[in-house]
C-alpha cells in the first residue's frame, strides 16, 4: 500500500506505457463522454466534489490513469490495493491510515483494480468508510459491476463505462510517445506500421505502447537512425502482419466468408477464414459475438445447444485472450458448421418486426393488461384473462395478438434437427386450443 508519488524520483527505468501515463485530463485520450468538457467527472474535479465511483471497461482504456489524475487534481492522497493479494486484514489496516489522513484534513482515495475479484466480506469492509467519508473508493473492473460488485457498495458508487479506444485515439497516443521522448529522436517509422500497431492493439493503449517500445528496442541503429518497416514489425510481433484493415472492406469480406462457410456446413473453409482473421490481429471477442449471432440466426432451435456453446466460447475468449483462445473459437466454428441449419427464427423475427413497426399504435388487448390499481380494474384491465395454470394441459384458447393481427403466424419450424420436435409441440398446442 504505497501513496501515489512515494519513491518516484528513485525509479531509474519505466516502461514506455508508464512514462506516457497522462497526469492531467488535457493529456487524456478517449472517454470524452465522462472526462470531456462539461462532463460529469471533469465537473466533479473542478468543484472538488469527487465521490466514490467504479470504472467498468476493457484493459488499457485508462481506468487506473483516470483514478490517478483525479487524485492529483483534487490534492488527494492516493493508495492502490490489489484485489488479488489484499484481504480483509489489509483493508482494515489501510482504513486506519485513511482515518489518520482525514484527521489531518487530507482526503484519501483508495483505488482497487479488478474490484470484482474481492469477495463479499472484502467488499463489505469498505461500506461504512465510504459512507462516513473516511475514504473515496474508486474501483476498476473488466466485468459487469451489476453482477460482480455487492449491491450495497454499488448503490454508494457511481458507475462509469469506459470504452475501447478508437484507432485514431491509439494513433494519437503512439505519435505523442514518439514526439515527446527525446530518446526516440532517431526513430523513423512508416505510417503503415503505426496503423498496424493500432489495429493489433484492439483499443488497448498499454498494449499499443508496449508493442511500439518492443519494436523500437529490436530495431538496429544504422547511420544514426532506427528505420522501422513491416519486416521489423513482423519480427517484433512474432507473426506475419497481414494486409488487413479491421474497419475496411477486407474485414467485412472475411467475416462474411466465415459466416457463409459455416452456413454451408463447410468446417474446413470456416476454419481457414477464422485463421485469416485471428492471425491478422482481429479481436477474438468480435468473432465470438458474430458466432453467437450465427447460432440463433442460422441454427436456432434446430440445435438449441448451439447458443449455449457460443456464449460459453465468448467467455473462454474473454478469460484466455489470444493466442490461447484460438482453439476455443476453432472448436465452436467446427461445431456450428456441423450443426443442422435453420433460419426459421430469423425469418420469423424479420416478419414480426415489419408488423410491429406498422402497428406501434396498436393497444395491448385489455385482458392482457395489468390491473395494478382500482382505476385499472374499473377500466377493464385484466378482465377476461385466462390463467393458463388453471386449465388442463396449461393451455387456453385466449387470443394474445391484437385484433388487427389475429391469426397471424410467424414461426414456421421445419423437420430439421430438434425442430421436428418443436413442430410436433406446436401441432399439439393447436389441437388442444381447438378443443377449448
Amino acid at each position: 500500500m504505497n501513496s501515489l508519488f512515494d519513491g518516484e524520483e528513485q525509479i531509474s527505468f519505466k516502461p514506455l506505457a508508464e512514462k506516457m501515463r497522462p497526469i492531467t485530463l488535457n493529456d487524456f485520450f478517449g472517454q470524452k463522454e465522462i472526462v470531456g468538457d462539461d462532463s460529469p467527472i471533469r465537473k466533479m474535479i473542478e468543484n472538488d466534489t469527487i465521490t466514490s465511483m467504479i470504472f467498468w471497461g476493457p484493459p488499457g482504456v485508462g481506468k487506473t490513469t483516470l483514478a490517478k489524475i483525479i487524485a492529483r487534481q483534487t490534492n488527494s492522497l492516493f493508495y492502490e490495493l490489489s484485489a488479488v493479494t489484499a484481504g480483509v486484514k489489509e483493508i482494515k489496516e489501510f482504513i486506519e491510515i485513511a482515518k489518520y489522513n482525514k484527521g489531518n484534513g487530507k482526503k484519501t482515495i483508495v483505488f482497487v483494480d479488478e474490484i470484482h475479484r474481492f469477495n463479499k466480506s472484502q467488499q463489505d469492509a469498505f461500506l461504512p468508510h465510504v459512507e462516513n467519508g473516511n475514504i473515496i473508493l474508486i474501483g476498476a473492473t473488466t466485468e459487469n459491476p451489476s453482477f460482480e460488485v455487492n449491491s450495497a457498495l454499488l448503490s454508494r458508487s457511481k458507475v462509469y463505462v469506459l470504452k475501447s479506444l478508437t484507432k485514431d485515439e491509439i494513433l494519437g497516443i503512439l505519435k505523442r510517445a514518439l514526439n515527446e521522448n527525446y530518446e526516440y529522436r532517431d526513430v523513423i517509422i512508416e505510417d503503415d506500421c503505426l496503423s498496424i500497431i493500432a489495429d493489433v492493439s484492439s483499443g488497448d493503449a498499454r498494449n499499443a505502447l508496449n508493442t511500439l517500445e518492443s519494436v523500437i528496442n529490436i530495431t538496429p541503429l544504422k547511420k544514426g537512425k532506427r528505420v522501422i518497416n513491416k519486416e521489423i514489425l513482423e519480427s517484433s510481433l512474432q507473426s506475419k502482419v497481414f494486409l488487413y484493415d479491421k474497419n475496411g472492406e477486407e474485414h467485412y469480406n472475411l467475416i462474411s466468408a466465415l459466416h457463409k462457410s459455416m452456413r454451408n456446413s463447410d468446417p474446413d473453409a470456416a476454419l481457414y477464414y477464422l485463421a485469416r482473421m485471428l492471425e491478422a490481429g482481429e479481436n477474438p471477442l468480435y468473432i465470438a459475438r458474430r458466432l453467437i449471432r450465427f447460432s440463433s440466426e442460422d441454427i436456432g432451435l434446430a440445435n438449441p445447444s448451439a447458443l449455449v456453446q457460443a456464449t460459453c466460447t465468448y467467455d473462454a475468449c474473454h478469460y484466455n485472450g489470444m493466442p490461447e483462445c484460438n482453439v476455443n473459437l476453432a472448436q465452436l466454428v467446427v461445431y456450428l458448421s456441423l450443426s443442422p441449419k435453420s433460419n426459421s427464427l430469423y425469418t420469423a423475427y424479420m416478419e414480426v418486426q415489419s408488423d410491429a413497426k406498422k402497428t406501434m399504435e396498436e393497444k395491448v388487448p385489455l385482458h392482457l393488461r395489468n390491473a395494478v390499481t382500482k382505476l385499472d380494474s374499473e377500466l377493464g384491465n385484466g378482465k377476461g384473462y385466462k390463467y393458463a395454470h388453471d386449465y388442463e394441459n396449461k393451455i387456453t384458447n385466449m387470443q394474445c395478438l391484437p385484433d388487427s393481427l389475429k391469426g397471424r403466424k410467424y414461426y414456421h419450424p421445419t423437420e430439421i434437427g430438434s425442430k421436428k420436435q418443436f413442430k410436433e409441440i406446436l401441432k399439439r398446442i393447436e389441437q388442444i386450443k381447438k378443443k377449448c
